[in-house]
């Protein structure tokens, strides 16, 4: 399933710690980067260890989805660890908050690093196929610019490092205009040097449509839609058009059927070792998202989703009158055992009142609780948000009409009647289009780390006026400083530490 990279990837963080401070320790018991690099199992090696940053408490192992998922409108945090829950609710005081802001900077550069490792130098490694050195430094490029992605959505204006950093190094910070460029070109060459598909045993890595479907999200973040249209039409109706949605929704969210057809790019995530997220090398390859997300008593109960998802589910019923089967796999809440017979992790339930818990990703269909070592892979793009995407760009373009059947697409796996039929008011009026699309994905993709980008690039944190209308279902948007939310703090002790760097705005 997704053994070769989790498997080979956890030891080479004992070679290639990127923290700073770290570099000038020179260890008997270490290879040195002058040692090293001088074949094409280094090569190899020294890519996987990209990977492992996957695994690692500041990115997808835990904290990132505290910024994605619950700073958004969909979720929100209760959790009795008041700095924790005020980072998302826009309260941050202590900018080096370690599980709120720190750790994720600090795992993020890290990743960068080793991926700047990789592509100083493995072109000097000899190989004896000169491709097989191109899709490692093509792996390199794609896994650089999805970090400088994820650090641009959440910080912006960033440090853009593109050499093996030192101790000393003082980065320039760069506007997000210029982080954006890199990621492009990062992704642009990527594209060149990957395959179309990778043989099986070298699953969850990046291959040609996983490096058009960034360039997607990166051209949308800019409004740049042509260029968008044109990355999302490979996967869609080009070369690359390989894709498709699977019949079981619930498919995409569980350690049944994963890598299925419908998957772009997903991290492999499995229970193998119960190690920590540290450099030894039984260090975890596993995901604390359910963990932190699971009910009260089921796991730590430190983030949670908006009520609001309920109802807008409820909206609308299927062709058959009943309930959005997506509802089901979503969230838990007061009313799952009454309107699809399920219990939350097989128990009866004391609920409150408009509550609810992200499902995606929960392990109930097996296990009664939750712990630090979900296997359950985290799908990062999936076409069904191909295919949404690829219905706003149409709109945004003026081609409204042809935007419904990419929508329809997504609506007809789960038996919803074809958009025109339940919403005929939209017409081909593209605000009316927009405001239904966002409820569309929001149905489709919830929970799933997209909203946070989605409203940025809506302009719905621009204003005072939307703002307000989302702390009408996400009190904490009344927190919420245009002009300075929208993204975080950089961490305090780095401004401080290096005079080519400034806060953000605000702050």
């Amino acid at each position: 399933m997704k053994k070769i990279i989790i498997i080979t990837a956890a030891f080479l963080g004992l070679v290639f710690t990127a923290c700073e401070n770290e570099l000038d320790l020179n260890s008997p018991n270490d290879i040195t980067v002058d040692q090293y690099w001088k074949t094409e199992s280094d090569a190899q090696a020294g890519v996987n260890s990209i990977y492992a940053m996957f695994y690692k408490d500041g990115l997808w192992a835990r904290w990132i989805y505290f910024r994605l998922d619950l700073t958004s409108d969909e979720g929100y945090s209760v959790s009795p660890w008041t700095e924790l829950a005020d980072w998302t609710r826009f309260n941050y005081i202590n900018y080096n908050f370690w599980e709120g802001n720190a750790v994720t900077w600090r795992d993020t550069y890290k990743a960068i690093f080793r991926c700047n490792q990789v592509l100083a130098n493995v072109p000097n490694i000899t190989f004896q196929n000169e491709d097989d050195k191109k899709k490692i430094i093509a792996q390199a490029k794609f896994l650089r610019a999805l970090n400088y992605y994820y650090a641009a959505v959440i910080w912006e204006d960033i440090p853009l490092v593109l050499d093996p950093s030192t101790p000393a190094d003082l980065p320039q910070q760069k506007k997000v205009d210029e982080i954006w460029a890199q990621v492009e070109k990062d992704l642009n060459e990527a594209y060149a040097d990957l395959p179309a598909q990778w043989t099986s045993d070298q699953t969850g890595r990046p291959d040609k449509g996983a490096a058009k479907a960034f360039l997607a999200k990166l051209y949308m973040q800019q409004h740049k839609w042509p260029e968008a249209k044109t990355a999302l039409e490979y996967l869609i109706t080009g070369s690359g058009a390989r894709y498709g949605l699977v019949t079981n929704y619930r498919d995409n969210f569980t350690d049944v059927n994963e890598n299925n057809s419908e998957s772009v790019f997903e991290i492999q995530f499995g229970d193998q070792r119960k190690g920590g997220t540290g450099e030894d090398p039984n260090a975890a390859v596993s995901s604390n998202r359910s963990q932190f997300f699971a009910p009260r008593g089921i796991g730590w109960s430190d983030g949670q989703a908006r009520f609001w998802l309920v109802n807008a589910f409820k909206e609308e019923k299927n062709k058959d009158g009943n309930l959005d089967i997506r509802l089901r796999w979503t969230l838990y809440y007061p009313q799952l055992f009454a309107d699809f017979g399920d219990k939350t992790y097989g128990r009866d339930w004391e609920w409150n009142n408009n509550e609810a818990w992200f499902r995606k990703g929960s392990r109930d269909y097996y296990r009664n609780n939750e712990d630090y070592y979900s296997q359950v892979n985290y799908r990062l793009v999936r076409y069904a948000d191909i295919l949404l995407r690829y219905a706003e760009v149409l709109n945004e373009l003026g081609n409204t009409a042809q935007a419904y059947q990419y929508v329809d697409l997504v609506r007809a796996r789960v038996n919803m009647n074809n958009l025109a039929v339940a919403h005929p008011e939209i017409g081909i009026d593209h605000d009316k289009f927009l405001e239904r699309l966002k409820t569309e994905r929001v149905l489709e993709l919830a929970g799933e780390s997209v909203r946070w980008e989605d409203l940025k690039r809506w302009g719905d944190l621009n204003t005072q006026a939307s703002v307000d209308k989302i702390a009408l279902r996400d009190p904490d948007f009344k927190n919420f400083k245009v002009g300075k939310n929208h993204r975080m703090p950089i961490p305090q002790t780095d401004v401080d530490n290096n005079p080519n760097l400034e806060q953000n705005s605000g702050y």
